[in-house]
């Protein structure tokens, strides 16, 4: 039997992303009259809007589009919005900034059909333009040292995780587990998959689904999201611990440690310091090479290793500054 598949898509001021997104909706495989298109704009001031209701206005063959409002803004409230208007079988997530395959909902329902509950897969990041200095960032980001060791990132094998990147739920495990934590306003995934896993159900990552998000333009925005990020890991540790895992507190140790190898040094005991310092610059280096056999070398490529110790060091900090916090959310 062919179930209905509902895609929930939040965009704010996504008035240049948008349209491409919408056209990986018209391309997508899976029969579109058992299709829902949710639109759910978070008050942009650009044509976003706009945009989406013309797409709701020419696009007939859908079993259903929805534009709706997201009058708090923040993410977790937009998911919220999906979560209680759509009518599908199934309820996948996609986010604004990302390109999605002709077979992603395709091959989403497949692994639903298979018996899956919750499904996910592979999310790399691309560049908006082809420069030198963007494929240096895009390097830097698809990095196992410039990113993470979380098998929902990179895995080539079908296996159940802790947490995923545009995860799609059976209406069965909405219904039970409910919305998303509003509080929280970077890692309502975390806590969501938290409690989805708490109520029995598994999380079944398929390489097979994918979907790219575009990568940050400039490294400033990318030094910015990751600190951010850290940020948001250490007020949910103390919301939520058990929505952490260990590889999110590898930049937070890594700060602790520099910081306590200094005062080491300070009174001369600057071995460890050193050891630390080397098998820092080791991996470092040794990514950067990998990253440059794998793709290709530029000039920026040579930045690439201070890089990743600019980004470890904004995250390790952000999530000092989270767990020192006392505020919750910030509307």
């Amino acid at each position: 039997m062919c179930q209905k598949l509902s895609i929930g898509i939040i965009a704010y001021n996504e008035e240049e992303f948008l349209p491409n997104l919408l056209n990986d909706m018209k391309a997508q495989k899976y029969p579109h009259e058992q299709m829902e298109i949710l639109l759910i704009d978070s008050c942009s001031t650009d044509k976003t809007k706009e945009i989406m209701q013309q797409f709701r206005d020419d696009n007939l063959d859908f079993y259903s589009i929805q534009v709706l409002d997201n009058p708090k803004k923040i993410q977790a409230a937009g998911w919220n919005v999906a979560i209680q208007n759509y009518t599908g079988d199934v309820l996948a997530r996609i986010d604004a900034h990302t390109k999605v395959m002709p077979e992603y909902s395709e091959r989403v329902m497949k692994t639903i059909q298979d018996g899956e509950m919750v499904v996910g897969g592979i999310r790399p990041c691309v560049i908006e333009k082809d420069t030198s200095w963007a494929n240096v960032l895009l390097q830097v980001e698809n990095s196992l040292f410039g990113s993470s060791i979380n098998s929902s990132r990179r895995s080539t094998e079908k296996t159940y995780v802790k947490t995923m990147f545009h995860a799609a739920y059976r209406r069965e495990v909405l219904e039970k587990v409910g919305l998303f934590n509003e509080k929280l306003l970077r890692t309502e995934d975390n806590e969501f998959h938290y409690r989805i896993r708490e109520a029995g159900y598994k999380l079944c990552y398929d390489p097979t689904i994918v979907s790219y998000q575009y990568a940050r333009s400039d490294f400033k925005r990318m030094v910015k999201q990751k600190y951010g990020n850290g940020y948001w890991i250490g007020l949910t540790l103390k919301i939520c611990p058990g929505c952490i895992s260990i590889y999110h507190l590898v930049p937070v140790a890594f700060v602790l440690a520099i910081v306590i190898t200094s005062i080491m040094s300070l009174f001369g005991m600057g071995q460890l310091a050193i050891l630390m310092w080397a098998i820092y610059a080791l991996f470092a280096v040794g990514n950067t090479v990998i990253s440059g056999i794998q793709h290709r070398f530029y000039m920026a490529s040579i930045l690439m290793p201070f890089m990743f110790l600019v980004l470890h060091v904004s995250y390790g900090i952000g999530t000092c500054v989270g767990l020192a916090s006392t505020v919750v959310n910030k509307e």
